[in-house]
């Protein structure tokens, strides 16, 4: 069993309530746009890290972590890029990796806008966690936390909250 907590664009910034909704989960994934390589050091001195780079990342960040990554968490394969779509919308390169890999769970991020939905034609969960970090069109700061068992997801969490502005 492990517990994850779930988040996305952060770029550059990390809200508090990072610290008290991720206090119990075993790793943290970065569907992308961290903005900065404090925010990816922070997240790592908390708990251990999985991270994919964004649209909006320098350099240091892209040598930092990979465009895609993907690998098992509890039985489930886990497929996570930050440009990806959603569900009957997805962009070739993720639809590709998708069709190749055959993922359980696909985490995007870039919208801002949060979204879980199973996708039939794949037999996969998408998670997009929508937006953590101060910038953006988005009006709510929202992250995920969940439980991985035996290739299950369950036990699923939103925080959202009210961006201040």
């Amino acid at each position: 069993m492990k517990r994850v907590g779930i988040l996305s664009d952060t770029h550059g910034t990390l809200p508090e309530a990072y610290l008290g909704f991720f206090v119990d989960v075993d790793e943290i994934w970065h569907a992308g746009d961290i903005g900065s390589e404090e925010v990816a050091s922070k997240l790592a001195e908390f708990k251990p890290l999985r991270a994919v780079y964004g649209n909006i990342d320098a350099v240091r960040i892209r040598q930092l972590f990979s465009e895609q990554l993907v690998f098992d968490c509890e039985g489930v394969k886990v497929f996570m890029t930050h440009i990806g779509g959603y569900p009957g919308k997805y962009n070739s390169k993720a639809k590709g990796t998708i069709v190749r890999e055959k993922p359980g769970i696909c985490v995007c991020g870039h919208s801002h806008i949060l979204k879980v939905m199973f996708d039939q034609r794949y037999n996969l969960l998408h998670i997009n966690p929508g937006a953590a970090g101060a910038s953006g069109f988005h009006t709510h700061i929202t992250m995920i936390r969940c439980t991985i068992e035996n290739g299950k997801v369950k036990d699923l969490e939103v925080y959202d909250k009210p961006k201040r502005m």
